[in-house]
């Protein structure tokens, strides 16, 4: 079993989640992305215009770039889970890769509070005492990152200028069809082929879909004032990954909460160990 790299297959589907990979540059263009474009390429529903279910998840994601909202990933046997604060410049994340009965089971805590950035990493499965310098990444306190060896990492660094872990924008911008399906939700498919920046799928994933990345299945619900609450991407079997949904929910827009920075008692400096496990 191949233990380097490991965020770079964890952190799909968010890293999936992380994916969530976890909070970092995430490659959340979406939560950077500037005006609404246009709509098109999408089908309209019975009696509707054509277009206009698809400006209306467009639209749906503008208020991502607030950067007041929490969020929840899951998919591929991983979760996630946290909150982004904006006006703290703070954000948190929580996931969880695998199980006991994995080969490797990761958990990891981020806290990321500019201009500084803190992990807590628990790991476990069958396999995790293959894990180099296993001891000194379990130490049950949180890893204050250096974040020269963290920039552009996308398991363990933030952007601030790009805060949406998933990258819904940068998804819904690929949107191929669509339908409105009934009060505030739809249905359709989304070429995941454009939108490899999405922190929510891996770009491995989506090479390995080949043409089927084309025209992926979705559904979509936006809440009674428009925004974005839920999307299920249905990725296909491909090669040797089987079919899954990979899910991307948020709420509380505009009443997260600035993250906690933990107890000075808790934290230590992160060894190397930790950068070469997400290297």
């Amino acid at each position: 079993m191949t233990i380097r790299r490991f965020s770079a297959t964890a952190f799909a589907a968010a890293l999936l989640i992380p994916g969530l990979a976890a909070c970092n540059d995430t490659g959340t263009a979406g939560a950077g992305a500037s005006a609404t474009p246009a709509a098109s390429g999408s089908i309209a529903p019975s009696g509707a215009p054509a277009g206009e279910a698809k400006q209306a998840l467009l639209d749906s994601t503008n208020a991502i770039r607030d950067g007041n909202f929490r969020f929840t990933m899951s998919g591929a046997g991983s979760t996630a889970e946290g909150q982004v604060h904006e006006p703290s410049q703070s954000a948190e994340m929580r996931m969880t890769i695998g199980d006991p009965s994995s080969d490797l089971m990761m958990k990891l805590d981020l806290v990321h509070y500019k201009p500084d950035s803190w992990v807590k990493l628990e790991l476990g499965g069958k396999a995790a005492a293959s894990v180099p310098g296993l001891k000194n990444l379990n130490l049950g306190k949180y890893q204050h990152l250096d974040q020269t060896r963290i920039k552009g990492n996308r398991a363990l660094g933030f952007d601030f200028d790009k805060i949406d872990p998933a990258g819904s924008a940068v998804l819904t911008q690929g949107i191929t069809e669509v339908r409105k399906t009934g009060d505030g939700t739809y249905a359709g498919t989304v070429d995941v082929s454009k939108a490899a920046e999405a922190g929510s799928l891996d770009p491995a994933v989506i090479t390995t879909l080949g043409a089927q990345a084309q025209s992926v299945p979705f559904t979509a619900q936006v809440d009674p004032q428009g925004r974005l609450s839920e999307l299920v991407l249905k990725i296909p079997a491909a090669g040797q990954s089987a079919a899954q949904d990979v899910k991307i929910t948020y709420t509380d827009y505009g009443n997260a909460a600035a993250a906690q920075k933990p107890p000075a008692d808790q934290v230590a400096e992160a060894p190397p160990e930790l950068y070469n496990l997400f290297n």
